[in-house]
């Protein structure tokens, strides 16, 4: 590695994380772990195959593409694609025996098509839009239908129906459901009547797995697989993801002293600045110019001026002993300090799954705790 730019994770966080929502879940109530986006940063491959020798056999992917990279890495158990199911897919994912998300008439009659010409079964789950507005059926009449044409597909098996919450995320004071969650499982519960009960019912996402565990057959844990629970719990989570890089240059700078593009910062006294090897470029967001921080020698170095495509600028005024070479945590823990996602997030106004998924491929990963 020439540069010292990469992210370390600690798939033992992930284990632990999982086994912290499976606890909580209960026995009877199945864990299904959201690995799309590369498992929001973390490695999907890694993180799945980690997951699945730990009991794992429910998995979620956005993309047919996906979900077909994680059988090819002998991952087995069902691999629900949470993404509609379309014509071009459709032969692949029958073929890898993969889950389709279905929600009209139209989507049954091109899966059983393909699924009759490869003499195989089309595996899919009935999407609800309960009030996401996204995807999913939303009426009884839409429900009705679709469920008379699964009769009539013998080459298409339902095994499971969902919805997914919008503000799931923002429970009432003392964690009880805010009243737009309580009415999409209203209508959940209404558009579910109107098949087969014997199906397995998942609603849950991070938040809902977090408030209510063990109210439908199985979870869908995402971000806090990854250590980053989305709603306030006593359970100790552990972030897997830690982002370093290193010092290049430092310098001593003068009142009036311009740093970086647009001169957006101007010293106001005598400092030191110390240039980073990371920008937007890696992932790291341009939106924390002059707000975020990073940490060196364990201790909170602010940015100064624009982050640039491969550098950015940090005071390390206060920092004594600041040389070329030295490490510097983007995210993770260093000495005493810790800079989680949702930090940096806040500094670039957005949110903590962005800031993941961000990373850019020419940060390699390092992987531990296997």
């Amino acid at each position: 590695m020439l540069r010292k730019n990469f992210v370390t994770i600690d798939l033992a966080a992930i284990r632990h994380n999982y086994a912290l929502q499976k606890k909580l879940a209960g026995p009877d109530v199945e864990v299904m772990a959201v690995v799309k986006a590369d498992a929001y940063g973390h490695g999907m491959s890694e993180a799945a195959d980690t997951l699945f020798r730990d009991g794992v056999r429910h998995f979620a992917v956005a993309l047919a593409e996906e979900g077909i990279q994680l059988r090819n890495n002998g991952i087995e158990g069902e691999i629900l694609i949470l993404g509609a199911a379309t014509k071009d897919a459709a032969a692949q994912a029958i073929r890898y025996d993969l889950t389709q998300t279905v929600f009209t008439v139209e989507m049954l009659s091109f899966l059983e098509n393909e699924a009759a010409k490869q003499d195989r079964q089309a595996l899919v789950h009935i999407k609800l839009d309960t009030g996401m507005g996204r995807i999913g059926l939303r009426t009884e009449e839409e429900a009705r239908e679709l469920n008379k044409l699964l009769g009539a597909c013998p080459h298409v098996k339902a095994t499971g129906i969902y919805t997914h919450f919008a503000v799931a995320d923002e429970p009432l004071d003392g964690g009880q459901l805010n009243p737009f969650t309580r009415e999409q499982l209203r209508r959940f519960e209404q558009l579910r009547g109107c098949f087969d009960s014997a199906l397995t019912a998942h609603v849950a996402n991070s938040a809902m797995g977090l408030l209510q565990p063990g109210q439908y057959q199985m979870v869908r844990q995402g971000i806090s697989l990854y250590g980053y629970p989305p709603v306030e719990t006593n359970l100790e989570f552990r972030p897997a993801l830690r982002w370093q890089t290193e010092i290049t240059h430092v310098k001593d700078v003068f009142p009036g002293d311009a740093i970086g593009y647009g001169c957006t910062f101007v010293a106001d006294k005598p400092m030191r600045i110390a240039t980073v090897a990371v920008g937007y470029g890696d992932g790291y967001h341009r939106s924390a110019s002059n707000r975020g921080h990073m940490l060196v020698h364990g201790k909170r170095a602010p940015i100064v001026g624009r982050v640039c495509m491969d550098q950015t600028m940090v005071d390390v005024t206060d920092i004594p002993g600041v040389t070329p070479g030295d490490e510097v945590v983007l995210i993770g823990a260093q000495g005493e300090e810790f800079l989680s996602a949702e930090e940096l997030a806040r500094a670039a106004d957005t949110i903590s799954y962005e800031v993941l998924l961000a990373i850019s491929l020419r940060v390699p990963k390092q992987f531990i705790g296997q």
